[in-house]
């Protein structure tokens, strides 16, 4: 069928409402085409709430993949990114810089630990992971170690869909076993099984001790998500694990990567996981959170020595380069959701949040069907012992009024910052009446 020159916008306006199209041409996240799994389009969103097609309003506990903590169509948001819309949208960053990138940079060092002082910026979270696993094996080629190329990792780690990412994800629960022939080949250690709050004994960072004394002369960087494990399995680990990481990394020389993309901006109860532990990285990866959910941006930021490192070593420079790079729209979105969260009293708000999701969702550790109830800063976990049916359960929530979107056996929220007690509420109440019916 021949392509019209112009479409009229009656005919846009149909196109997207159009489910059935949707269904059997577009792509999402880790479906099938013709997939059974429901979809549902969203006309309009505002605070906490997703205005379907059909007029329905689901109160979103998901903050869409984590990453929207103040919430849809925020006043100072917009009226940011329309004023810089105003000014460009976009340049490259080769050879050229512009405003919105040089204060993101400054304010995320200055919200950082100290020894991190460098910024890179990319598109999405795989990518900030690809650049700090770039940068850890550039940094030892410039050492004269060119060995070390291969990575320490956590099993029911995640870090992201693209090669590099993938290798680092967890090789049989990291739903990239598919690829595993044509992957790097890295280092897995047990998952810390002591739990957030908890100490950590020998036996807990026994793996990882014995992987860095056997594999270190290999070994450009131990990664992992510090303190929470996202989609891996959503594990809360303890502090002093990651502490214990740190001095291990210290020891054998080896860098270490914090991927805090999920944990960043407060998620967790502290600004950035890290600091549960106060250590500090060599490399830090950021985004989700970063913009606040407006647009998509990332940030990997290392050290003075990792960064100048890389310039005395062949070629000279960082072998990276996206072409939307530092995008001044989203480095705008970037620093007013910064200056939103800094702003208020955020450290309180996730502790109402905290405490409002463990009491509310307490019940569901009496069901026989649950294997554990889990609750740290704005994440709350309901593990099921068996993998729930996503298409009868996703149907029940929004039928209830929710957006909940588990996976595998885990049912779980990450509600936006700005939700109301009632809302949240709301939330929870929903969740343990469709678990424990499920």
């Amino acid at each position: 069928m021949p392509k019209p020159d112009v479409i009229p916008q009656n005919r846009y306006d149909a196109w997207m409402n159009d489910n059935d199209f949707d269904q059997q041409h577009v792509w999402h996240p880790y479906s099938a085409l013709h997939s059974e799994l429901p979809t549902y389009i969203v006309e309009s969103a505002q605070g906490v709430r997703l205005t379907l097609s059909d007029g329905r309003e689901l109160i979103d506990g998901m903050a869409s993949w984590w990453c929207m903590i103040h919430g849809y169509n925020h006043p100072a948001m917009n009226a940011a990114l329309e004023k810089q819309l105003h000014k460009m949208a976009h340049v490259m960053f080769g050879g050229l810089t512009h405003g919105p990138a040089v204060a993101l940079a400054r304010q995320l060092i200055d919200i950082t630990p100290q020894p991190l002082q460098t910024v890179f910026f990319s598109d999405s979270g795989s990518v900030a992971v690809e650049v700090a696993m770039k940068m850890a094996i550039q940094y030892w080629h410039s050492k004269k170690k060119p060995q070390r190329q291969r990575f320490i990792a956590l099993r029911s780690g995640y870090h992201g869909d693209t090669f590099g990412a993938m290798s680092v994800c967890d090789p049989v629960t990291g739903m990239h076993s598919l690829f595993k022939n044509i992957l790097p080949q890295q280092i897995f250690v047990d998952q810390p099984a002591c739990r957030f709050g908890e100490p950590c004994s020998q036996d807990d960072i026994a793996s990882l001790e014995t992987a860095l004394e056997t594999h270190h002369q290999q070994v450009a960087a131990v990664i992992l998500e510090p303190i929470v494990q996202g989609a891996g399995g959503m594990w809360f680990y303890s502090a002093e694990y990651l502490k214990k990481v740190r001095d291990l990394c210290d020891a054998h020389g080896v860098l270490l990567i914090a991927d805090e993309i999920a944990t960043g901006f407060g998620r967790s109860g502290k600004l950035f996981a890290c600091e549960h532990a106060e250590i500090t990285p060599d490399i830090l990866c950021l985004g989700k959170a970063l913009t606040g959910g407006y647009l998509t941006l990332a940030a990997t930021l290392t050290t003075e020595d990792v960064a100048s490192s890389l310039g005395r070593g062949n070629p000279g420079v960082f072998m990276h380069g996206p072409t939307f790079m530092a995008n001044p729209l989203a480095c705008t979105a970037a620093m007013t959701s910064i200056e939103l969260l800094l702003g208020s009293d955020w450290q309180n708000n996730i502790q109402r949040i905290e405490t409002q999701l463990k009491t509310g969702l307490a019940s569901c550790s009496g069901f026989e069907q649950v294997r554990d109830v889990r609750v740290l800063g704005a994440i709350a976990v309901v593990e099921m012992k068996q993998a729930v049916n996503m298409s009868t359960i996703t149907q029940a929530f929004v039928e209830a009024g929710v957006w909940v979107r588990p996976f595998g056996k885990l049912v779980y929220l990450m509600p936006p910052y700005i939700i109301s007690d009632e809302d949240l509420s709301t939330l929870t109440r929903t969740v343990t009446r469709i678990v424990e019916t499920h």
